[in-house]
């Protein structure tokens, strides 16, 4: 299987436990993974977590070289993040030209990025392992209860999964615009930062074209499927959990704590 520019959106057949797990505990596993990456206070718990993950990876047979792809488009914030830090992060401990480097600054902006990274990591194991019909029938069973004050839960869980599985299909189209653009003389590589931002213009006007276009396309094509919201409708596959779902959950709890745990010890 040919590895795409970014993994945001795309979905990895596989018969993995993870492949059959019920999405919404996926999403609820999901959102607890989240919110321990940021109660743990010192790199020991962050460490046992991306070991986690990378075990994961194996057990759901995904390529590793897939997994990780998602962190490349982030280098920039990555770099930004880790700059900021280390300038203005406390005590300056070495100067250069007219910045000082600060130690804790240096440990603070490693942390942040590595929470970023594992953030990332996390989200395209379940994007890879989910496909976007079962994101969607997740999304809404979750949103369910707001239908008691008119929240059209429906309609907004279709909303995020078609911007997700978007994601990738306009970063092709970007990617073909500028190769086109490349053919016809345009530079990219100019140190200039004004003339690098100038020339992403013949870039950015024909890829919102495209992309009112494909929304117009897909307006069409949900039309001629009678598509008319969420009211009434009814699935081909029915939502149900099994016993195996409830004890991956309880797993991934028992193993989510267990890290916060540790990664709240007064350690390294």
């Amino acid at each position: 299987m040919a590895v795409p520019k970014l993994i945001i959106g795309q979905y990895y057949h596989g018969k993995s436990l993870a492949h059959q797990t019920d999405p919404r505990v996926k999403l609820a596993i999901m959102f607890l993974f989240a919110a321990s990456i940021f109660l743990i206070k010192n790199f020991s718990g962050l460490i046992i977590l991306a070991l986690s993950l990378f075990l994961l990876v194996g057990l759901c047979k995904l390529p590793l070289s897939l997994t990780m792809k998602g962190i490349k488009p982030l280098f920039y914030i990555l770099a930004f993040t880790f700059l900021i830090h280390i300038f203005t992060g406390g005590k300056p401990w070495a100067d250069v030209g007219p910045v000082s480097i600060s130690i804790a600054g240096l440990k603070t902006g490693t942390f942040v990025d590595f929470r970023l990274i594992l953030l990332v990591v996390g989200s395209a194991i379940l994007t890879l392992t989910s496909t976007p019909i079962e994101l969607t029938d997740a999304i809404e069973y979750i949103l369910s209860p707001l239908r008691r004050i008119r929240v059209p839960s429906h309609e907004l869980a279709m909303m995020i999964t078609i911007a997700i599985r978007f994601i990738p299909v306009l970063s092709d189209e970007a990617d073909k615009i500028v190769k086109a653009q490349i053919a016809r003389g345009a530079n990219f590589d100019s140190k200039n930062p004004i003339t690098r931002a100038r020339s992403f213009i013949p870039i950015l006007v024909p890829l919102f074209v495209s992309v009112f276009r494909r929304a117009d396309e897909l307006a069409e094509a949900m039309e001629a499927r009678a598509y008319r919201g969420g009211e009434g409708r009814t699935k081909v596959r029915e939502l149900k959990m099994e016993k195996q779902d409830y004890l991956v959950f309880a797993i991934a709890i028992l193993l989510i704590g267990g890290m916060v745990w540790i990664g709240r010890m007064p350690i390294f």
